[in-house]
Formats: C-alpha cells, structure tokens, sequence
C-alpha cells in the first residue's frame, strides 16, 4: 500500500529539525567532552597540589621527629578538604594515618600515589596513596548532560514549529494560485491568474499558465463556434426534409409498409432536429447568456404545470409525485420548466414502480434557491456521479434508452443552473437519487411549505 506523501511544509520542518538536532546535538557533545577535560585537567591539578601539601608537612615531621603533631596537622589540613582521602602506610605495611571515612566501593575517586622516606626505618619509605571525591563533578557532568540533550530537542522543536510556519507563509502565494485556478470552468477560461503579489519564483509559472488559459480559450471558443455554426446550418435541411416527409405521406394510395418507414424517418428526423435545438441552447448558454428573470411567486406552481405536463407518463410507469417547500424570487420561468421537464423526466424512466417521486423546493445553503427531484431506484456509482452534467455522458448505456434520451437533457439542466449564477448537484445513495440545481434568487425572499 503506498503511504501518502507528506506536505512540502511537513517534509522541510522534519529535515530541518532533524539537522538542527543533529547540529546541536554535535555541539552540545563538544561542549561536554571540553568540560569534561576540564574538570578531569583541574581535578589532577588538585591532587597534585594537595600532594606538595603533604609532602611539604611530612618533610617537617621528618626533621622534627615528633609523629603525634604530624597527625594533628594531617587531621587539620583535610578537615577543610573532605573531598580528599589520604592512607599512609609503615614500611612493613602496617597503618601510619587514614582518613578514609567511606566504606565501600571508590569509583568516584581519582588517586595518586607516591613514597616518601621515612625517619623511622632506615632506608624505608612511607606509602601514600591520595584520592580525590570526583563525585560532585559527576553529578555536575550528569546534569550538563541533560540540560544539553534538552536543549537540543527543545531546539529542534522550535526549529521545526517555526520552519513550519515559515513555509506556510512562504507557500501562501501558491494557495492563492490554488484558489484561483478552483475557480475556472469552461465558462471562464477568459481569466487570468494574478500573479501581482506572487513571488519572483513563480512569476514565470503564471506567465506560462495564462499563456496556456488562453490558447484553450480560444480553442474552446472556436469549438463552441463550430457547434453553434453546424447546429445553425443543420436546421434548415432538417426543417426542408421533414416537411416533404410530411407532405410526402399526405399523398393518396401510399403502401402501409411506406407510410411506416416515413413515419420512422420522420420521428428520427425529429429527434435529430431536437438535439440539434439542444446544441444551439448550449452554445449560447456557454457563451455567456444569462437568464431574463421576471417575478415569479410561487415556484411550488411552476412545478405543478411541468408536472401536470408529465402526468401521463408518471401514471404509466406506476408511480406518484409529490410536490414539497415552495419559494419565490426572479427566475426565467420557460427556463426553469424545461431544466425541471428534464429532470422529472429523468426521474421517470430510473424510478423503481410503486415509488414515489418528489421534487424539493428548498433554501440553499448559500441564500439562494435549491430545486431537486428525487426517486427511488439503482444507484448511481460515485464514479460516475461528477460526469452526470457532461455532453452526451452515459452513465450507463443499458439504461440511458438512446433511441429517447439523447444525453443533453443534464447538460441542458447545467445550464440551465449557471445562468441563474447557481450549479447543479447529484447525490446517490441507500437506493435514492436526487438531482437538482441552486438558483440565485432577485429581490423576492424564499419561503418554506
């Protein structure tokens, strides 16, 4: 299973703060290596001194002779240096002075040896061993330790929190692009992305970019002139040849099997003509017509007269239609009959039998209005659920009926939408589906029923 990627801002804030860790890590390992030399440099510079002590008051017993003010004096000089342990043993091994007032283990101790003559043996000298407590040193080392380690991965996490926010102040001109290429659509390829306040970087990627916004302007311009311009020129052969087919089966003693095969070119003749009617609307849709609203009070009846258009087939199919919510505002009436025709008609055919269909009238979420049919029936597959408003798009062929439905009635409903400053939606699932589109309203206030 692939693992997402992270985001740019995540990926830099864990390398930098890997790399701040790393760095301050080395630095603070320096830092204790050097006080640790230091304090190991000062703590033979302190033996070595207390040794000169010692040596220096045992060369004073030795011309006195006098061994009981040799202890007095041992015993005063490390009262004040307790951190300090001497022994000094006899020739024969025996105990001459030992302040050791700590049992057990002395691996805290750093020691010195060293000999000295001693007065009463001739030829024999004294053993002295030193040892100094390294133990508070130890702890101080210990505590440095971590108050380095700390402040290492404290470090890294400021490092990191503040990289983090860097990056997404530097990355807040590439959302702006983000933003702004969410809201282009085929209807607005004419603009331009604003690259005044992008930085230098990525001056050359909005050049480029609207240097692309136009060339596919212009290319869906001319397609959506060449449809408009071959609708345009269809409709007169179209109208040419369904009336001589009209005329033509008027004439007296036609065969039956003829009359047939006329009346089959004529319904085709028509369908094409429908469609072609179809692509016009579309074009001029896409080229920026809006809708010529007027008042309309109730749009509750407005869904009624498409209904009552459309009753004949709903009674055929087994079903009931239901009419809920009502509102009002300024809308194209003939515009709105027709997106609502298509979509009961729509509903109809997909409907399971015995269902009931309902068309909604509602507020939307943005303040306009939402009108929306809903039936009971197959699913819809999300994948396919996106493309429901493209151009000829079949869902699925086995039950888009081609020999009736042609493919643009959604199409027409997208449009539809759009010039009313709305868009439509879809939605299936647990076995319904609703299709519909938001309106803007005018100066009129919807209204709930």
């Amino acid at each position: 299973m692939k693992m997402p990627s992270l985001a740019l801002g995540e990926r830099l804030s864990i390398w930098l703060a890997a790399q701040t860790f790393a760095g301050l890590g080395l630095v603070s390992m320096v830092v204790y290596l050097f006080a640790a030399a230091d304090l190991d440099a000062r703590q033979t510079e302190s033996l070595q001194h207390k040794r000169e002590l010692v040596e220096h008051v045992l060369a004073e017993a030795h011309s006195d002779r006098d061994l009981p003010t040799l202890l007095h004096k041992l015993d005063d000089f490390f009262l004040g240096h307790r951190d300090m342990v001497l022994t000094l043993l006899k020739p024969d091994g025996s105990s001459l002075y030992d302040n050791a007032s700590r049992p057990g283990s002395t691996s805290r101790f750093k020691k010195i040896a060293f000999a000295y003559p001693y007065w009463e043996s001739a030829g024999g000298a004294l053993s002295a061993r030193m040892a100094l407590d390294t133990a508070a040193d130890d702890q101080f080392l210990h505590r440095l330790a971590i108050a380095l380690m700390s402040a290492s991965m404290i470090g890294a996490l400021l490092v990191s929190a503040g990289s983090f926010v860097l990056v997404r102040l530097g990355l807040r001109p590439v959302r702006s692009l983000v933003a702004q290429t969410k809201e282009l659509a085929a209807q607005n390829l004419h603009r331009q992305l604003d690259g005044s306040q992008q930085p230098r970087e990525l001056q050359p990627l909005v050049q480029q970019f609207n240097a692309l916004l136009d060339r596919l302007s212009r290319a869906y311009e001319q397609l959506e002139g060449f449809n408009a311009d071959v609708a345009h020129e269809l409709r007169t052969p179209l109208a040419t040849l369904m009336t001589g087919i009209e005329v033509a089966m008027r004439q007296p003693g036609l065969p039956e099997s003829t009359l047939d095969l006329l009346g089959s070119n004529l319904e085709e003749l028509r369908r094409m003509a429908g469609i072609v009617n179809d692509m016009l609307f579309l074009s001029h849709a896409s080229s920026g017509a809006v809708a010529r609203r007027e008042p309309v009070e109730s749009l509750a009846a407005l869904a009624q007269d498409v209904s009552d258009y459309h009753e004949a087939a709903i009674a055929e199919a087994g079903l009931q239609l239901r009419i809920q919510g009502d509102a009002a505002g300024d809308f194209d009436a003939p515009l709105l009959k027709r997106a609502l025709s298509n979509l009961l008609g729509n509903a109809t055919r997909y409907a399971k039998a015995g269902s009931v269909i309902q068309i909604d009238i509602a507020a939307a979420s943005h303040g306009g209005v939402s009108l929306s049919v809903c039936n009971e029936g197959p699913a819809i597959s999300s994948d396919h659920l996106p493309r429901l408003f493209d151009r000829f798009y079949r869902a699925d062929p086995s039950r888009a009926q081609a020999s009736v439905n042609h493919g643009l009635g959604l199409s027409i409903v997208d449009a539809i939408a759009r010039m009313h400053g709305g868009e439509p939606f879809a939605s299936s699932a647990n076995g319904a589906t609703r299709i519909g589109l938001t309106l803007s309203t005018g100066p009129h206030n919807s209204r709930g029923g």
